[in-house]
């Protein structure tokens, strides 16, 4: 539950980041001058988070899905990009800090309660790739890998970490 919640913080921080850019808002330490470093530190912060979760997700439990059992395989990086627009827009218009605490509170409570599917766009920077994969016992599952695939003829996948019943990320 505790990964999850990080997953849901990872995939949901970038509405934060806008919003501050938008607001030209920067590093007191660093001043004025330097804002740009500060956008750049903001931009960074939900990417380490990223690579964070890929080392904590070492510790989640094992699970593997063999290539007999796949009947199909759909590439799913393009089924979240209305969303992600939708996100980039709702910073976009927020106009003060106290209205982005409520909206970005709502949001990443709504995406963890209805979040089966951790997408993280961030995820693509690393070179992951997301797909559903039907199986011969008609359920699909979300994974995250860095494998290329196209067709039902995959590989076995041996070690897939478990984030839960239907989503799964090859290390």
């Amino acid at each position: 539950m505790l990964y999850r919640l990080f997953l849901t913080l990872n995939s949901t921080y970038l509405i934060i980041v806008i919003f501050l850019v938008k607001g030209r808002y920067y590093i007191e330490i660093l001043g004025k001058d330097l804002m740009y470093l500060s956008w750049i530190i903001f931009v960074l912060i939900p990417v380490l988070f990223t690579a964070l979760s890929f080392l904590v997700a070492k510790s989640l439990p094992n699970d593997n899905i063999s290539k007999d059992s796949v009947i199909e395989v759909e590439l799913g990086n393009n089924t979240f990009l209305p969303t992600y627009l939708g996100y980039f827009f709702v910073s976009l218009s927020v106009n003060n800090c106290s209205t982005l605490i409520v909206v970005f509170f709502i949001i990443y409570v709504f995406t963890f309660l209805s979040q089966s599917l951790y997408f993280n766009p961030i995820f693509l920077l690393f070179g992951y790739q997301f797909y559903f994969i039907k199986t011969n016992k008609n359920s699909k599952i979300f994974l995250i890998t860095k494998k290329q695939l196209k067709t039902p003829n995959i590989e076995n996948f041996g070690n897939l970490k478990r984030i839960n019943n239907y989503t799964f990320l090859d290390i």
